[in-house]
């Protein structure tokens, strides 16, 4: 009988990473020379010899010397290294962090690294755990007990061959002597704890969807990538549009590179590396009031303006003064066509176009009468891309013309007025230490979705009534009521 893992393991040749994993891997090779890499000692750790150790702060310096970076990106590196199972910690074995201390770290043996390829099978942790609880005498931790339990109610049927191989790796590891002893259970509980992370904490090592191709068998580099570009895209050789590429290339990178969290300075700090969510918490989509670097962004294109929940809602604001703020309506109506479900797309395209293109519609809109006759031919079979003519047309009517009046508004002013500009966050190893700690999973996206529905809810609720509109709707109702009929009793 053949015992299939329930997640099927591909193994790392089936992951997109493998180019990542070999760049960390030659990394850790060049750390590990004898000449310039990190200082390797014996360490004492309570009353055993460790040989060949390396502390948290030696980690940390060769890092920050090698790549010429600060001390705080050098140790999310090193971190990085430790979650991925290239180090691993001596000492506090449930984190895989690097300390900037005198923790002790040893590097991991390379028959264990990820580039190995070697499948983690449910047998083989099940070996592990039957080990530990022969050696601790049944003092597992808490979730190395619950999954213990489940893999002995699982392979009951092999469980005698699952204990005999534990003690028999046990007894064998009573033979070496207690450093060696040390370092191999050290080994092997880093690997384990890479590879089935206690619950809570973010695997490196996580598989996403499963890939039904090797995303890195049909790689073209060299030659065969420059041939592709000659048969396929000739105008790339274009002297004139080359440069004109490259023009476009660079004022987007200087446009975008201070609004970039990688690339400079985050305020009010980087979530990414001091594990402090104020950062997100400034910039929820539906905040009160943004910051100015979420503002000044709005400037740089109307797309940005629109994709920005929150800049839509100053938008709407300010062509509501215009009296026509039906453009926006109609065109986020058709974003919720275009995105929204399938078993309500026919109903949402005739609300639509009862509400913004038929004649003596509510909030009717301009647009001329090609687009119309091919928006109308289109409703007969309707679908989620039937009102793009119409869209695109109000889309470039709202860019060339409300979008630069908008700029020059008092709204926009106003809005970038009270807009914020959050201080620094400087924290110290201690806090940082601390906020790891107290780090915990984001919200579901349902959840969001769910805050997001309730937040528009409140603000529909909010919002002015349009008394046309409810008179209209009134005046159908009263249409589509038959009249009542009544018997007439004959004397």
């Amino acid at each position: 009988m053949t015992i299939r893992n329930v997640l099927r393991d591909h193994g790392q040749r089936y992951r997109p990473r493998m180019a990542c994993l070999k760049k960390a891997e030659k990394v850790v090779l060049e750390m590990q020379d004898p000449a310039t890499g990190v200082k390797l000692q014996p360490q004492r750790l309570v009353i055993t010899t460790i040989p060949h150790a390396i502390t948290g702060e030696d980690i940390v310096a060769w890092l920050a010397d090698r790549f010429q970076i600060d001390a705080q990106e050098a140790r999310s590196f090193g971190s990085m290294l430790v979650a991925l199972g290239y180090i691993y910690p001596i000492q506090d074995h449930k984190r895989l962090v690097v300390k900037p201390d005198a923790s002790l770290y040893r590097f991991q043996t390379p028959y264990f690294w990820p580039t190995q390829q070697w499948p983690v099978e449910d047998t083989d942790y099940a070996i592990y755990l039957a080990k530990r609880n022969i050696r601790k005498k049944g003092i597992l931790e808490l979730h190395e007990q619950e999954q213990y339990n489940r893999l002995h109610k699982w392979m009951n049927h092999k469980w005698d061959f699952i204990v005999m191989q534990a003690k028999e790796q046990y007894r064998a590891a009573k033979e070496r002597k207690k450093p060696d002893r040390v370092v191999f259970d050290c080994q092997e509980r880093a690997y384990w704890v890479v590879h089935r992370p206690p619950p809570g904490t973010v695997s490196a090592m996580d598989y996403g969807l499963e890939r039904l191709i090797d995303p890195n068998a049909h790689e073209v580099t060299g030659l065969a990538a420059l041939a592709v570009l000659f048969l396929y895209f000739p105008s790339v050789w274009s002297m004139v549009t080359c440069f004109s590429l490259h023009c476009r290339l660079v004022k987007y990178c200087a446009t975008y590179k201070g609004h970039d969290p990688f690339l400079s300075k985050c305020l009010p700090s980087n979530p990414w590396l001091t594990d402090d969510v104020t950062y997100w918490a400034l910039n929820m989509p539906n905040v009160e009031i943004p910051t100015k670097m979420r503002v000044e962004r709005w400037t740089f294109s109307f797309g940005e303006l629109l994709s920005d929940p929150r800049g839509r809602d100053d938008f709407r604001l300010f062509l509501k003064k215009e009296f026509s703020g039906e453009n926006l309506a109609f065109w986020e109506g058709c974003e919720d066509l275009k995105w929204g479900t399938a078993a309500t797309m026919k109903e949402k395209a005739e609300q639509i176009y009862k509400t913004f293109l038929a004649r003596g519609a509510p909030r009717w809109i301009n647009i001329d009468g090609k687009t119309m006759e091919i928006t109308v031919k289109g409703l007969k079979h309707p679908h989620r891309y039937v009102l793009d003519a119409a869209q695109t047309h109000i889309y470039m009517l709202m860019k060339k013309d409300s979008y630069g009046r908008y700029l020059k508004s008092p709204v926009f002013k106003e809005t970038m007025k009270k807009a914020v500009c959050p201080e620094e966050h400087k924290f110290s190893d201690s806090q940082l230490e601390q906020n790891a700690r107290n780090r915990r999973p984001s919200l579901s996206p349902i959840i969001i979705r769910q805050q997001e529905q309730e937040q528009k809810a409140k603000m529909a609720a909010s919002a002015p009534v349009d008394i046309t509109q409810v008179m209209s709707k009134l005046s159908k109702q009263g249409k589509e009521v038959p009249p009542r009929r009544t018997s007439v009793k004959n004397d």
